[in-house]
């Protein structure tokens, strides 16, 4: 595989361009070159991903996790947390679009970090 995570930001003229996804998307990619990781990841803008509801919309493949990235610091975050470390973030997750995805209670967040 060429790329290790793919990220696409939805840049769509609707829903997604009100939340100025292009600054999210040009975040990541300056961000991704400044840690040479960019041939490794990838944030690429792109057309609509049907899920205006939720919007602005991030989608990360391989594991096709959708996020609703609003901040700079939002997307540093899923840089850090995802890309670089593996571990999904689950607070920036759109729950109705990650329907297979095993999310945490609340008890086992807690639990999860007493120990």
């Amino acid at each position: 595989m060429r790329y290790t995570h793919h990220a696409f930001i939805c840049t769509n003229l609707s829903s997604c361009a009100q939340h100025d996804p292009e600054k999210i998307q040009k975040y990541l990619k300056s961000r991704l070159k400044e840690l040479g990781l960019h041939r490794e990841i990838r944030a690429n803008k792109s057309g609509c991903l049907d899920g205006c509801s939720y919007s602005p919309v991030t989608v990360v493949y391989p594991e096709g996790i959708w996020y609703r990235l609003l901040t700079e610091e939002d997307a540093e975050r899923v840089l850090q947390e995802h890309l670089i470390g593996g571990k999904p973030v689950e607070a920036l997750m759109v729950r109705e679009l990650n329907l297979d995805y095993p999310f945490q209670t609340h008890s086992e967040q807690v639990e999860n970090s007493s120990q």
